[in-house]
């Protein structure tokens, strides 16, 4: 056992490798196939760019840098933006004026119907207009001033579509939540797009609505006023001045049958004024915390007179019961207007229906 231990001890000793002796591993010699390959591909994009270019230059076309140059967008703030969203706004509005300027949207001729036979009619003032050319078809005090109360708000809309995108969400101005009622009851400080406070101005009749579309519209109330009153001059109302932008005052707030008649059916041929206007009942989804609002149009003809779109009511103490009034059937489109009117409802259906019938 001992010899053989020995021998096995020298034989352990003696061997050349073991595999406890430390290796010493040759290096492979790496290929430069590769680096050939990569060079190649190198030289052939090379060529490819310099021929491209060449093409571009012999045609014409940007170099590779200013093209990129070209092509890549620009920053633009949010007030730019917004900016330029207003002025695109206002140039579809005015490319798709109803009437030229300086059109006189009421003809200066006498009452078509003026001898026709007609029931009374209890408004101090009234009038029936062919909305299709303009023709007045019946009148009485067609041009004596008178306050108009909410019908006022026919002009706050049209400057309001005018002047603002109806996707323009504003912040509403604290002193709109203090305006004398009719309210619909706007947050101080609650963003809302435009045009969901045109609903709550045309619809529900909101003062606080008319007040915040004045503020977004102008900047402030005094400054709206400016711009209703050009309005006024710009579309020949001369029996019409603006105070207020929602009518709840009537002092020196006025116009006449005359002037309504003439400024609701420069209105109603705006698509957008119309929509609103034919709307019977509107459901709008709200921020929280209010979440939904439902706006009931006040014009009572709406779904209960055959053909009625429009377009606004109005009352006040010293105003009396107003309504403008307009309806189409067939191809005939007429608008009536009453004001200080006992029974306002009953003389429009009068007066419509006396037009139908004899235009």
């Amino acid at each position: 056992m001992k010899s053989g231990t020995k021998l096995a001890a020298g034989a352990f000793e003696t061997m050349t490798y073991s595999v406890l002796q430390p290796v010493q591993r040759r290096r492979r010699s790496r290929s430069k196939r590769p680096l050939v390959l990569l060079a190649v591909a190198a030289l052939v994009a090379a060529g490819s760019l310099a021929a491209t270019q060449h093409w571009a230059f012999a045609h014409g076309t940007p170099h590779h840098k200013q093209a990129t140059a070209m092509l890549t967008p620009k920053p633009v703030s949010a007030r730019t933006l917004e900016r330029l969203r207003a002025v695109a706004s206002e140039q579809q509005v005015a490319a798709g004026a109803p009437f030229a300027a300086g059109t006189r949207l009421l003809l200066p001729a006498a009452p078509r119907l003026e001898h026709a036979g007609l029931g009374p009619i209890t408004a101090r003032a009234a009038i029936l207009v062919d909305a299709n050319t303009g023709a007045v078809l019946w009148a009485k005090r067609a041009h004596q001033r008178r306050p108009i109360a909410s019908t006022t708000k026919i002009m706050t809309g049209l400057l309001a579509l005018e002047h603002l995108p109806p996707n323009k969400v504003v912040r509403v101005n604290p002193l709109v939540t203090r305006v004398a009622l009719n309210r619909e009851g706007l947050r101080a400080r609650e963003r809302v797009p435009v045009w969901k406070l045109m609903y709550g101005l045309l619809l529900f009749s909101g003062n606080d609505d008319a007040l915040e579309l004045a503020i977004a519209t102008a900047g402030s109330k005094g400054a709206f006023l400016r711009l209703m009153n050009e309005k006024a001059v710009e579309l020949g109302l001369h029996d019409t001045h603006y105070t207020s932008p929602s009518g709840v005052v009537d002092r020196g707030n006025y116009s006449s049958a005359h002037d309504l008649a003439a400024l609701a059916r420069y209105a109603m041929a705006i698509p957008r004024f119309r929509a609103i206007t034919r709307t019977h009942i509107a459901h709008i989804k709200w921020a929280r915390p209010t979440y939904a609002k439902t706006y009931v149009n006040k014009n009572l003809l709406l779904g209960t007179y055959r053909g009625a779109d429009g377009v606004k009511t109005g009352w006040t103490t010293i105003a009396g019961h107003c309504l403008v009034v307009s309806a189409r059937r067939g191809g005939k489109s007429l608008i009536a207007v009453v004001l200080h009117a006992p029974d306002p409802y009953g003389d429009a259906r009068r007066l419509l229906n006396f037009g139908f019938a004899n235009s």
